[in-house]
């Protein structure tokens, strides 16, 4: 006989976990304890919405679900906004949470909430764990699900006296998923559109930024040798500094890359996830571009996007077989390549300013600088985001993690924890503003006690400045928005880590590398300009806010 925890944890060993993040309760200290005396290793965090972040973003990068642990009630409560993350942004993460015993109600209510019921908008499975001796099948599906296309998170709660109860019970070894292919039909369908058209585009949306569809994606574009751009959660799916990429479409209109955009007439969309802000409007083209969805399962129709065409079926077998029809075969007039240096041009412009408090192209500059190819930046939510997509080449798939989907604050610092965990070798670089920074900046101790060697750039404007530049631009007074800080070298120091101040352009890109190179928690603070977010985002680009409606 087998105590339930234990079958819980030797059930996670099975799936190949390797740690936990999360904050313990009473109720769930039987867990604590099998824990104790397994191969997993249990990251305690200072706030359980930060595990659920580092275990999304584990689930991100390594495509098998990240574990996190909470008690009951408040704990569990607190993994809310993580799960909606992970569900939107496609990650594979399983919560665990502790529960009351529930063959007997010695505390009655006390603490109790119906976190079954307050997961299930959030999740894709949720379930209450009722027998110690049906663990290991509910852990086997949890995972099954949560990796299953669309990937997310799940759920299970675990309540004490399930965790104390003994039984017998074998553990379930995992099998490979066998994903389907579209059928030939489909494909000689859509290799005839793309044949036909003169200016063929490919497009790559968050769904095509599997760690396991770096190969084929790279191999499509490079033999059929079709411009590409992509979409922000798609950066960096293909590898190298190809020559036929010709950006990122941070805005929904009217930036520099939907010049190509608009003069493509037909768009190849990989893994598009309507989830993410609109990479360009589809609403009123009448006789314009057609568009092809490649994904693993169907497109959702929206005002926005609405497919001539489909491919369904495994993203990687897709694009291999339908480079196997095309290849050799296209035809281009070139005239959305010869639009590529223009582009880029435009985007790189102002990355050598040295007007200080700096701007957003100089501080994105300074960062790439300074970051390998393999380097891994993390961004918190805010309008940095924007700039980083626009501006930050990738030449190494997932080394900029951004989220456009639930677009949260705060997630920045506990995503860079999680990317250094999985990759101790690499550096990897949190960047966050001063709003998103202080929501989960406890997570500093975090780091220090792990004894990380990581770097947090923080960009202060003192003012929620998306927000702030919205109700600028929509002609409101300036109210709501400012706060004052800490000083920040003091806060990082208080928590054992290295503090430092931008006081010049010129000292950005070799304190960060200054950082690096001596090794441990530092915390960069640099300020920032933001006017240019009106003169080139407003101004320049035909004066609409990103997300506004077209005219």
């Amino acid at each position: 006989m087998t105590k339930g925890s234990d079958l819980l944890v030797a059930a996670l060993e099975n799936e190949g976990v390797d740690r936990i993040f999360g904050i313990p309760g009473e109720e769930n200290l039987d867990v604590v304890e099998s824990l104790r005396t397994s191969k997993i290793e249990l990251i305690l965090t200072r706030h359980e919405q930060a595990a659920a972040f580092m275990a999304a973003t584990q689930g991100r990068l390594t495509g098998r679900p990240g574990v996190c642990l909470s008690t009951l009630g408040p704990g569990a409560l607190n993994f809310t906004t993580g799960a909606a993350y992970a569900l939107l942004g496609a990650m594979p993460m399983l919560m665990i949470t502790g529960q009351k015993a529930i063959k007997s109600a010695r505390q009655a209510r006390f603490q109790i909430v119906d976190i079954v019921g307050t997961m299930r908008p959030l999740t894709k499975m949720t379930r209450q764990i009722v027998s110690a001796a049906s663990i290991p099948t509910m852990v086997r599906d949890a995972f099954r699900i949560a990796v299953e296309e669309r990937p997310g998170p799940v759920h299970l709660e675990l309540p004490e006296d399930i965790a104390a109860e003994e039984a017998e019970a074998a553990l379930v070894p995992p099998h490979p998923i066998e994903r389907p292919v579209p059928s030939p039909l489909a494909l000689d369908h859509v290799t005839k559109m793309v044949i036909e058209a003169r200016r063929p585009l490919v497009m790559i949306g968050a769904a095509g930024n599997r760690p396991r569809l770096i190969e084929p994606l790279s191999d499509f574009v490079h033999r059929t040798g079709i411009p590409f751009f992509n979409t922000q959660m798609g950066k960096g799916a293909v590898t190298g500094g190809s020559n036929l990429y010709l950006g990122t479409a941070a805005l929904s209109e009217r930036d520099y890359v939907h010049d190509a955009i608009d003069r493509a007439d037909l768009i190849i969309a990989i893994g598009h996830d309507t989830v993410e802000k609109p990479p360009f409007l589809m609403g009123g083209v009448i006789g314009g571009r057609k568009v092809i969805y490649v994904g693993y399962v169907s497109a959702n129709v929206e005002e926005v996007f609405y497919p001539d065409a489909e491919l369904v079926g495994d993203i990687g077998a897709s694009v291999t077989a339908l480079a196997d029809r095309l290849e050799g075969k296209l035809k281009s007039d070139g005239v959305l390549l010869a639009l590529r240096q223009k582009i880029l041009a435009h985007i790189n412009e102002g990355s050598d300013s040295e007007q200080f408090p700096i701007t957003p192209q100089r501080l994105v500059h300074g960062v790439r600088a300074v970051m390998p190819e393999d380097g891994i930046v993390c961004l918190d939510n805010g309008m940095y985001k924007i700039w980083f997509a626009r501006n930050y080449r990738t030449r190494i798939a997932n080394t900029l993690l951004l989220d456009n989907a639930l677009a949260t604050m705060g997630a920045g610092l506990p995503s860079a924890i999680a990317a250094k965990l999985i990759n101790p070798d690499r550096r990897v670089l949190a960047v966050c503003g001063d709003g998103g920074f202080m929501m989960n900046s406890q997570e500093l101790e975090t780091a220090t006690r792990l004894r990380l060697d990581l770097v947090v750039l923080i960009i202060e404007d003192s003012a929620y400045g998306m927000i702030r530049w919205k109700q600028a631009v929509e002609h409101f007074a300036d109210f709501g928005m400012t706060f004052s800080n800490p000083d920040f070298v003091a806060y990082a120091r208080s928590y054992g880590a290295h503090g430092h101040r931008i006081n010049a352009v010129t000292d950005l890109a070799p304190t960060i590398e200054a950082c690096f190179a001596s090794g441990g928690v530092h915390l960069v603070a640099v300020p920032i300009d933001y006017s240019e977010n009106t003169r080139v985002l407003i101004d320049e680009l035909g004066g609409r806010t990103p997300d506004a409606p077209p005219d």
